[in-house]
C-alpha cells in the first residue's frame, strides 16, 4: 500500500490544540504577568518586534531562545519560570518563583522584568497581575480554617469589590477585588488544597491571568462604544431631520441625495472603525464567561463569586457595547431606507418626466399628423389645376368640333382630374405606410 499523503497543516493544527500548556507553579510561589499591546492596530502589528522584545530578556540571562515563528515558549530566566504567549492582538509575559515575599504583594516582585526593558516595550501595558499562591491555612483539627482566610482577604483587598470563591471541588480559592492597587498592578490570591499539584495550580494561575486579560480587552470595546455613540448622535439627528424634510418635500432630489450620501458615508466610517473592535469584544467576553465557568466555583462564606462580580460589573459594561452596536446597525438600515425612497421620489419625478415628454411628443405628432393632411389637400389642389390645365389644352382640338368651349371643357375635366389625383395620392401613402 502506498504511504498516504498528509494535508501540508495537519500536523501544525493538531499540534495547535496542545499548545499553550500551564506553566508549573510552586506552592508557596508568586507569581507576576504582564501584557503589552500597541495602541494602534495591534492586529496588523510586526510580531518580529514581539520577538526581539522577547530575545532581549532572554539574553540577559543567557536562557534559551524560542523556534522561529513560535507563538509561546516556556524558560527559565534566574530563579524565576518564565512563559511567553503571543496573542492576536498582544502579547503576554509569565513569571513565577517559589516562595512568598515578607511584605504581600510587593510591588518589587515585578522587578523580574527591568526597568530598561519595559520602556523598550514594543507597546503599551494593557493589564499587569501581582499573584500570590499558598496553601489552605488549616486548623488544628486539619479543617480549613475560614476565618483566617478572610482575615488575609480583608487585608489585602478591598471589601467592596471583592470576589472569592471555592474552585475546583474544593481545589483551592480565589480571590481578587479586580482594582489596581498604589504600585499599578491587579492583585490575585490563590490558595490550593495541600494535594494539588503544581501543573493544576498553573492552570487556575493561568485561567485567572486569562479572565483579567480578556476582561480588560473585552473593555476595550466599551470606549470604542462611547466614542461611536457621541458620532451616531448626531447623524441620528442629521438622517432624521433629513427624512422629515424629504416627508415634506422641501428639498430638490439632488440636494438630499448630496445630504444623506455624507451621512451615510459618515455611518460607514463609523462602522469600519468599530467593526473589529466590537467583534474582538463579544469573542473575549465569551472566553470571560468560558475561564470562569471551568473553575466551577462555589460560594466561600456568602460572598460574591467572581461569576456573580463579573454579573454585576462587567456585563451591563457587555450589554452597552451590544447596544452600541445595534443601533448602529439600525442607523445603517434606516439610511438604506431613507436612499431608497429618495430612490423611489426620483423614480416617481422621473415618470412624471417622461410622461410629459409623451404627451408634449402626441401633440407634436398630431399637429405633424393635420398639417401632412393639410399639405396633402394643397398637393391635390395644385395638382390639379395643373392637371386640369394641361388636359384642357389636349382636349381641346377635339371638343371645339363638338362645340364646346375651353371654359366648359375646363369644368367637365375638373372634378375627373381632382377625384384621379386624390386616388393616386391616397395609393401612394397608403404604399409608404
Amino acid at each position: 500500500m502506498p504511504p498516504l499523503t498528509d494535508h501540508p497543516l495537519r500536523y501544525s493544527l493538531t499540534n495547535e490544540l496542545h499548545a499553550r500548556p500551564a506553566p508549573l507553579i510552586p506552592v508557596p510561589g508568586t507569581a507576576v504577568f504582564l501584557a503589552l499591546k500597541p495602541e494602534q492596530d495591534a492586529v496588523a502589528r510586526d510580531r518580529g518586534q514581539d520577538r526581539a522584545h522577547l530575545l532581549d530578556l532572554l539574553g540577559r540571562t543567557g536562557a534559551t531562545h524560542p523556534p522561529p515563528e513560535a507563538t509561546h515558549h516556556g524558560c527559565q530566566i534566574g530563579r524565576h519560570g518564565l512563559k511567553w504567549e503571543n496573542h492576536t492582538e498582544f502579547t503576554t509575559f509569565t513569571a513565577f518563583s517559589p516562595g512568598l515575599p515578607l511584605r504581600p504583594f510587593d510591588p518589587a516582585l515585578f522587578d523580574v522584568f527591568p526597568a530598561d526593558w519595559l520602556e523598550a516595550a514594543p507597546g503599551v501595558r494593557v493589564t499587569s497581575v501581582l499573584l500570590m499562591v499558598d496553601h489552605l491555612p488549616v486548623d488544628e483539627n486539619g479543617k480549613l480554617d475560614e476565618e483566617a482566610v478572610a482575615a488575609r482577604l480583608g487585608a489585602w483587598f478591598v471589601a467592596e469589590s471583592l470576589a472569592v470563591s471555592l474552585v475546583l471541588d474544593g481545589a483551592g480559592i480565589v480571590a481578587s477585588d479586580f482594582r489596581i492597587d498604589p504600585a499599578g498592578h491587579v492583585r490575585l490570591a490563590v490558595f490550593v488544597h495541600p494535594a494539588t499539584g503544581p501543573q493544576r495550580v498553573g492552570r487556575i494561575v493561568q485561567r485567572l491571568c486569562e479572565i483579567e486579560t480578556y476582561k480588560t480587552m473585552s473593555m476595550l470595546g466599551l470606549a470604542r462604544a462611547r466614542q461611536v455613540s457621541e458620532g451616531m448622535g448626531a447623524l441620528d439627528r442629521r438622517l432624521a431631520a433629513l427624512v422629515a424634510d424629504m416627508a415634506a418635500g422641501l428639498p430638490r432630489p439632488e440636494e438630499a441625495l448630496e445630504a444623506l450620501m455624507a451621512v451615510s458615508a459618515q455611518l460607514e466610517q463609523l462602522e469600519m472603525s468599530a467593526s473589529f473592535r466590537f467583534g474582538a469584544t463579544r469573542a473575549y467576553e465569551a472566553l470571560v464567561h468560558a475561564r470562569i465557568s471551568v473553575l466551577r466555583e462555589v460560594r466561600f462564606q456568602g460572598r460574591q463569586t467572581l461569576a456573580e462580580f463579573m454579573q454585576r460589573r462587567f456585563d451591563p459594561a457587555m450589554r452597552t457595547v451590544k447596544a452600541a452596536e445595534g443601533r448602529l446597525a439600525t442607523l445603517s438600515e434606516r439610511a438604506m431606507r431613507a436612499g431608497r425612497l429618495l430612490s423611489t421620489q426620483v423614480e416617481v419625478a422621473r415618470s412624471a418626466q417622461n410622461q410629459a415628454v409623451l404627451k408634449s411628443m402626441d401633440r407634436r405628432a398630431d399637429l405633424q399628423l393635420r398639417l401632412q393632411h393639410t399639405v396633402e389637400g394643397l398637393s391635390v389642389v395644385a395638382i390639379s389645376y395643373y392637371a386640369v390645365g394641361l388636359g384642357a389644352n389636349l382636349a381641346l382640338p377635339l371638343a371645339e368640333p363638338l362645340g364646346m368651349g375651353k371654359t366648359g371643357l375646363m369644368a367637365v375635366l375638373t372634378p375627373l382630374v381632382v377625384l384621379a389625383v386624390w386616388l393616386a395620392l391616397r395609393r401612394i401613402r397608403r404604399g409608404l405606410e
